[in-house]
């Protein structure tokens, strides 16, 4: 980590006034390569959506797959994913990592209050527009898909087709345009089939032209219409991980044991969240049957119930409790800090 190359150098104050303004949205892009929602608390989330590769038609050009990143401001609950990762990165403890993203979260709100954008290294920009609603433009310029790692745009040639000369040919086939003196003299009829032949090519070029055009306003339809069924279902998802998120790398530290003072906090250790009361009723008599001391603790943003396997005061324990589940139990336990 960079961060920790300059760590020796820095008095702790000045360390820490580093890590407030200038390593959050690192942090926060390191784990966009992982997951599809990183939460910042009291912020909101960033959500990554897998986007096909795709070909621009004005430039001929084709783009690799790749994650659009867009932010949702409703989202501002602690799911214990960035400031876990910040507490293990940097080597401080859960509590004292919480209290920095607490003071970048402010000082970004101060400045975003004060009019100004909001400039995130490789993410994007945020603002807050005429109605004091948080505005985000991403910059594009960073590809998340670790399964497009290496891939690059390529710029290929347009294929020249000349369907509209061969129908040219046809017609003159059928119709010839060259005439002598002897045939004019003969039939006055004659000029009039140029002239008809040239209305032909003009209906069929412009039916061409509109049922072309009738086939692309139909794909874009459908389109925009499958874009936003996706949209709704990643913001039904957006408290989730991946189905196999990759686990965060464990630090096994000796360390002195000094008191701890309580935070006031609860750190639940959720189990799952239902559409229906009645299956995370099931799902937390399934787990005290399994030993645990679960619980029902209401609903998300989005109303779907969520069930506990237990609740801890003390972030250590939590820590550990967790660890030990996603090792035994479930790999999409996540951890859930309320006051």
């Amino acid at each position: 980590m960079l961060i920790k190359s300059y760590a020796s150098g820095f008095e702790p104050s000045y360390f820490l006034a580093y890590l407030r303004y200038m390593v959050l949205e690192h942090y926060i892009s390191e784990l966009l390569y992982r997951y599809n929602c990183v939460m910042v608390p009291e912020l909101g989330a960033f959500l990554a959506q897998h986007k096909s590769a795709v070909l621009a038609q004005g430039s001929n050009t084709f783009y690799p797959p790749t994650k659009e990143i867009s932010f949702n401001a409703q989202v501002r609950s602690n799911d214990g994913l960035l400031v876990s990762y910040i507490s293990e990165a940097e080597n401080i403890t859960y509590e004292e990592a919480l209290a920095q993203v607490s003071k970048t979260v402010k000082t970004w709100k101060t400045r975003l209050e004060a009019g100004n954008k909001l400039e995130l290294a490789t993410i994007g920009e945020l603002w807050s527009n005429a109605h004091h609603k948080l505005q985000f433009q991403p910059y594009g310029k960073t590809n998340y898909l670790t399964s497009s790692f290496g891939l690059s745009s390529v710029v290929s040639s347009p294929v020249t087709r000349e369907v509209l000369k061969e129908e040219v040919e046809t017609l003159e086939e059928k119709i010839p345009f060259v005439f002598t003196p002897e045939k004019r003299a003969a039939s006055s009829f004659r000029p009039y089939l140029k002239y008809a032949a040239i209305f032909l090519l003009a209906v069929s070029t412009g039916l061409t032209a509109f049922r072309f055009y009738k086939e692309k306003v139909n794909q874009q339809q459908l389109a925009t219409e499958q874009v936003q069924d996706a949209v709704s279902k990643r913001i039904q998802e957006a408290t989730f991980f991946d189905t196999a998120p990759m686990e965060l790398p464990t630090l096994s530290l000796d360390v002195l044991s000094t008191p701890k003072k309580e935070s006031g906090r609860v750190h639940h250790i959720v189990a799952g969240a239902f559409r229906f009361k009645k299956n995370a009723e099931k799902k937390m008599r399934q787990l005290k049957r399994r030993g645990y001391h679960s619980t029902y603790i209401g609903t998300n943003p989005h109303g779907l119930h969520m069930v506990t396997y237990d609740s801890y005061t003390d972030t250590d324990e939590a820590l550990n409790a967790l660890r030990s589940i996603k090792r035994t139990q479930s790999r999409e336990a996540w951890l859930l800090s309320t006051k």
